[in-house]
């Protein structure tokens, strides 16, 4: 499903099981929110599926096993030269790391035999490094872009809430005869859920954004940081057997 789709099949459904929600299972005092809830209801729904997806996704892009370790392994097998062994190794880890030095380690071997010269086998063995992180580099960073953007939407949403019950309120102080007391404790009611709401899917949000590009920088940076070993032992095998 393409991420476009899926968002929008994802709003949709929160908007449906919001509307129930507000109506059926909230409390009176936040139901004089108003309709804005359902709304802030659905964002908060969004960004909770957001971050379960990215947990999953990113817990099977590590890997099987402990991502630093296996990833120390593989270098130190190819220090061995035993390129067979870390093939299987990075087949047993699995995961988006395991798949870019997976694909390094079997060109290497078929550079090696067809005989090219050191320095295009060097070249080779950087090229398929680059288009491998190149494929899954954005299957790391996926829906991160909307929750930053829910983050943001949350936060304006709450305000218009907010504001229209901020309007109540003084609707309410300038009737004639004197301050319709119900109208004003509704708008000042309207105002502080939606506040409230609007605070807790943004806050949510933020904190999800953070967490994730950070897991995402530390996976990218260990990888990044292998690769260039194996491409440097690569390098030195080659200036021996010159």
């Amino acid at each position: 499903m393409k991420q476009s789709v899926f968002t929008i099949v994802l709003l949709t459904l929160a908007m449906a099981v919001s509307t129930v929600i507000y109506y059926y299972m909230l409390p009176k005092y936040i139901q004089d929110g108003g309709p804005i809830v359902i709304l802030l209801l659905a964002l908060s729904i969004m960004v909770i599926t957001f971050i379960i997806e990215r947990m999953l996704s990113l817990s099977r892009a590590e890997g099987k096993g402990s991502l630093p370790k296996f990833l120390r392994n593989v270098v130190a097998t190819v220090k061995e030269k035993k390129y067979a062994e870390a093939i299987e190794m990075c087949k047993r880890q699995e995961g988006s790391c395991a798949n870019v030095l997976l694909a390094a380690l079997e060109r290497y071997l078929v550079v090696q035999r067809r005989g090219l010269s050191p320095e295009k086998q060097v070249a080779e063995v950087k090229r398929i490094i680059e288009e491998t992180i190149a494929l899954e580099t954005p299957l790391l960073e996926k829906n991160l872009l909307a929750i930053s953007t829910i983050a943001s939407i949350a936060t304006m949403v709450g305000l218009f809430g907010t504001t229209l019950g901020m309007i109540r309120s003084f609707r309410a102080l300038a009737s004639t005869g004197g301050a319709d007391a119900i109208q004003l404790s509704l708008g000042i009611s309207e105002a502080l859920v939606n506040t409230a709401g609007g605070l807790f899917a943004a806050i949510t949000a933020i904190v999800a954004y953070n967490v994730f590009v950070n897991k995402v920088d530390n996976m990218t940076y260990m990888l990044d940081e292998t690769a260039f070993e194996i491409v440097a032992i690569i390098s030195g095998e080659d200036e021996e057997k010159e």
